[in-house]
């Protein structure tokens, strides 16, 4: 098997290569422009159908853009990522292979205890507070 910095390298020239996947028709409402990707399903869909010119180069989503399945929820630095909600969650976590992304539903008085006890375990914090402490 390849090695891991080797599958982390093709994964970026993959998704370097990998269409922008749109939602039908986000260009003309506001409101689907960030909502992401979703499958065409109308029985008369033009792009679902990929039917004429500018439907027919148009990328739907499919398996083959996929990245390599051993280095899927990695992060670009090689290490896995790993989603915390308390400081006591930092206990098994491995500084070596692991980093540490602060989940978005915890408030502040949390946030900086879980960056207090990662900054004494020595484990990166992908998201710190800005103008923190």
């Amino acid at each position: 098997m390849e090695s891991l910095s080797t599958l982390l390298k093709l994964r970026r020239r993959m998704k370097s290569k990998r269409p922008e996947f749109r939602r039908y028709e986000s260009h003309k409402k506001l409101r689907l422009r960030d909502k992401g990707w979703r499958k065409p399903r109308g029985r008369h869909n033009k792009l679902r159908q990929m039917y004429g010119g500018k439907w027919s180069g148009r990328a739907l989503v499919r398996v083959g853009y996929g990245s390599p399945s051993a280095v899927r929820g990695y992060h670009p630095c090689g290490k896995k990522e790993v989603l915390v909600y308390n400081p006591s969650q930092l206990e098994s976590i491995n500084p070596e292979n692991q980093v540490v992304r602060i989940a978005s539903c915890v408030g502040m008085k949390k946030r900086l205890a879980i960056e207090d006890r990662a900054k004494q375990l020595g484990v990166k914090v992908l998201n710190p507070v800005q103008g923190g402490e």
